[in-house]
């Protein structure tokens, strides 16, 4: 191969049924460019500390045409080792893992210089969970019980610079975006719940928020019940971080 010409990963390619495996469309200047370039496989290392999982979706991958598995991490170190050796187009990232989680390893491996897109791949969709996988540098969010064909598509998409999501992980992004951009706390919030908010954020338990504030606890219960509806979580984690994210203040 002419060494001033770089492979690209992603482009058509055919298997050995004859099938054909496209890129997505990104325009007509973007199709002269691929078309210019020799394609290659897309690199992808799968990460999960469960190993019928990971061997479940590394045979998947691996029998797919257009897409090669480098490499298979048990925890976020292993990770991190690969992904440096093996320079990987796609990490597929679970989150819940032992030794080095898949936060702290996704932070560390979208750190480097031209690193790989890094997809989470985990059971849990809570929304502290999507802001924590999105803070630390992932592309995409998707869930285990999606299709084989859903977790193909996404590696493909991540490849091709576009950001897989699952649908309800899609939804919520959604409802950040109209409550964190396109309206203020104190658009969603009454005073009061901003305030209740702010103590849960800083870690005061509901007992203490009532004897700070001079209510009841089922008056605490209350605004919490309204607030959580409001800013769609479900939680007092996801409301304490809902809180740090939209700069409510700690109450004096």
């Amino acid at each position: 191969m002419d060494a001033g010409r770089r492979m690209r990963p992603g482009c058509a390619s055919a298997d050995h049924a004859g099938r054909t495996v496209t890129f997505p469309a990104l325009g007509a200047l973007s199709r002269w460019m691929h078309a210019l370039a020799p394609c290659r496989s897309i690199r992808v290392l799968v990460v999960d500390d469960h190993e019928i999982v990971r061997a479940g979706i590394g045979g998947l991958l691996d029998g797919t045409a257009g897409i090669e598995v480098v490499g298979l991490a048990r925890d976020g170190r292993e990770a991190i080792a690969l992904a440096a050796e093996q320079a990987p187009d796609v990490v597929l990232m679970d989150l819940q893992m032992p030794v080095v989680d898949g936060i702290e390893a996704t932070r560390s491996i979208t750190r480097a210089p031209d690193g790989p897109a890094v997809v989470v791949l985990t059971s849990f969709a809570d929304e502290a969970r999507v802001a924590a996988a999105f803070d630390s540098g992932a592309v995409g969010y998707l869930l285990k019980d999606a299709e084989p064909a859903q977790i193909v598509a996404g590696v493909r998409a991540a490849a091709g610079g576009e950001s897989p999501l699952a649908p309800r992980v899609a939804g919520w992004l959604v409802r950040e975006r109209r409550m964190g951009v396109g309206a203020s706390a104190s658009a969603v919030l009454t005073d009061r719940e901003r305030q209740v908010l702010a103590l849960v954020a800083a870690g005061v338990s509901n007992k203490q928020i009532a004897r700070r504030l001079g209510i009841s606890d089922k008056t605490v219960k209350s605004h919490l019940t309204h607030a959580f509806r409001n800013i769609g979580v479900s939680d007092r984690l996801q409301a304490a971080r809902w809180a740090q994210r939209h700069g409510l203040a700690h109450p004096d």
